[in-house]
């Protein structure tokens, strides 16, 4: 049996170190006290320990276990726990390669820098909660304690993750220290060594611990060379341990001597030497070695899909943050350009530095426009409409109409003594759908290139915007019109008396600037909305206004807006995401723009 296994609980105190058996010394001679020189970097163990001691209750439920952390243990195993004493050490040498000045187990989370630390000292916090039981001293070093503090293994590793299922992948991550070296290419493939490996791997997987399709490979070693009928009967011991209580060492002594009678071995005599002749040496040690690799590959498997669900939250986050960031951005832009007087907003310069207004004047609405805007309205109300929805519900009891079928059938089931499940009542409900308002923002480029559209375009806005307040109270619109500096046109949510006229005769394309104006103030990302951005351009655009701009449509696109872009050049270049809308004549504006909204609106699903 291996020994690494019986060295994880230690019932006798520990032996005295160097340090210690020079400290009693001293004190007996009655001399100075002696002071030991310090090793290097062991005031950092010093400070990892009193850390991972203020970290125990967490992992064992208890106070008064101190933890030591130095380079070697006294018990020989990379970890140990002494009841006697309620000490715990822990091996520094499990923390490699890490700096021990870059440890800091005060930190929730640090543990996750060192697994295979941490989960040897969840091993031990296991066995300080729970291992509450012990050998008689007469049956100590026997073949029958040897068996005990086996099945102790996993009993309380199980019990451990009943308090603490989140601890499981620092148990698995410490699975090659607590039982690999325990088996080495010298082990021999006897029947009790076959038994040890089994009743630490594959009870480890009964226990929860490990994954069934990990413990195959062994398995099927340990079936080999104990036969089936005689590695069920080890299971049922295990399973049966599992359920063994904290305290309950006459349960735990019958389990181990179960265990012994069913691999033929005398309970009260020694632990059977390794038959050097029985099979391959290092069968075993290739077997757990599978195991292990199974276990490694799972485990990074799982911490890429963990990585993979991090990014995509940090992705998403980042994006609500800066998705957030541009709405406030937007609404800044929104105020500035529809504040009250019409004044040009010039993005990126002082609010007094202000470019000149494109606006030439007012004039009352013809009476074409007039009549497009009305028919424009019943267009758009027509669209809006959504049919009545019908509930029919059917019930034991008034109100609805009664069903003479299903009448005469709950008077059957009550005269047959049955539980009555007719509904002879139908009630039917008509509900009328609520109707989409209307969101639609127009952007007119005003550099020179544009001053065959500028009559047009303004005609078209006055239309869109009465149109729009004539169809819905909360429907609105807005328009504005931009080279380097942004001018409102019409204000969101306000019916313009007269038409508002400009020429376009200026430089420069601030076209993202402007539906940030028009997303904001017309509310072109509000759900449940028809929702329409309308861009009258030619395109001619410098590349850093073109990809600034792009960015906003496509970002505009993704909550569902439609966006058009009117060109009356021969040569449009409309930016990428946007419909392209190549008109012959400047007048028919108003019409693809009625259309185009009547479509949005139509589309929308409140």
């Amino acid at each position: 049996m291996p020994t690494h296994a019986q060295a994880h609980v230690q019932h006798t105190p520990p032996a005295l170190s160097e340090t210690e058996q020079a400290l009693a010394r001293w004190e007996d001679d009655g001399g100075p006290a002696f002071e030991p020189r310090p090793g290097p970097q062991a005031g950092q163990w010093l400070r990892i320990a009193a850390a991972l001691t203020e970290r125990l209750p967490e992992l064992a439920e208890r106070e008064d276990v101190i933890v030591t952390c130095e380079h070697g243990t006294r018990s020989g195993a990379p970890a140990a726990f002494f009841p006697a004493t309620a000490q715990l050490e822990i091996d520094a040498a499990l923390f490699a390669p890490l700096n021990p000045a870059t440890i800091d187990p005060t930190q929730v989370g640090d543990e996750e820098n060192y697994p295979v630390a941490w989960g040897a000292l969840t091993h031990e916090a296991a066995h300080a909660a729970h291992s509450r039981w012990m050998t008689p001293l007469p049956l100590r070093g026997t073949a029958v304690d040897t068996a005990a503090q086996l099945l102790e293994e996993s009993r309380a590793e199980h019990a451990h993750l009943g308090r603490r299922p989140g601890d499981r992948r620092y148990l698995r991550a410490a699975i090659h220290t607590l039982v690999l070296e325990d088996f080495t290419s010298q082990t021999p493939t006897d029947r009790w060594q076959a038994a040890a490996a089994a009743g630490l791997i594959l009870a480890r997987r009964d226990a929860g611990i490990l994954d069934e399709d990990e413990t195959d490979a062994l398995e099927n070693t340990v079936t080999a060379i104990l036969g089936p009928d005689l590695l069920d009967t080890l299971t049922a011991i295990w399973t049966a341990a599992h359920a063994t209580a904290d305290e309950d060492e006459q349960a735990m002594l019958e389990h181990a001597r179960a265990w012994c009678q069913a691999l033929s071995t005398d309970p009260s005599g020694p632990e059977p030497t390794p038959d050097p002749t029985a099979g391959h040496q290092g069968e075993l040690a290739e077997a757990i070695g599978k195991v292990l690799g199974a276990v490694a590959a799972n485990e990074a498997a799982q911490a890429a899909a963990q990585a993979r669900v991090a990014a995509a939250q940090t992705a998403r986050t980042r994006a609500k943050a800066a998705q957030a960031a541009h709405a406030r951005q937007a609404a800044q832009t929104a105020e500035k350009v529809f504040a009250p007087g019409g004044r040009p907003y010039t993005p990126g310069k002082a609010t007094k530095s202000r470019g000149r207004s494109p606006v030439t004047g007012t004039r009352p609405p013809t009476r074409a426009e007039k009549t497009a805007a009305g028919q424009l309205a019943r267009a758009l109300r027509a669209a809006a409409y959504r049919e009545r929805t019908t509930t029919v519900t059917a019930s034991a009891a008034p109100p609805g109409r009664l069903n003479m079928r299903q009448a005469l059938a709950r008077d059957a089931q009550k005269a047959a003594g049955a539980i009555p499940t007719a509904t002879p009542w139908v009630h039917t409900v008509h509900r009328a759908g609520p109707t989409p308002p209307l969101r639609v923002g127009i952007a007119v480029d005003v550099s020179g290139s544009m001053s065959v559209a500028a009559a047009p375009i303004a005609s078209a806005a006055w239309i869109v915007a009465k149109a729009a307040a004539l169809t819905d109270p909360d429907s609105c619109s807005a328009t504005v019109a931009y080279d380097r500096s942004i001018t409102a046109i019409t204000a969101p949510g306000r019916a313009p008396a007269r038409v508002t006229e400009f020429d376009a005769s200026g430089m420069g394309h601030s076209l993202a600037e402007a539906i940030d104006a028009l997303e904001a103030g017309a509310g072109l990302t509000q759900p449940g909305t028809g929702r329409l951005l309308v861009i009258a351009s030619d395109g001619c655009y410098h590349p850093d206004e073109s990809d600034l701009a792009a960015g906003r449509i496509a970002a505009l696109r993704a909550t569902g807006c439609a966006v058009l872009w009117l060109a009356f050049d021969p040569d449009p270049r409309p930016l990428p995401g946007a419909t392209l809308l190549e008109l012959a004549d400047p007048a028919q504006a108003a019409a693809a723009i009625g259309k185009a909204a009547t479509a949005a609106l139509a589309a929308t699903n409140p």
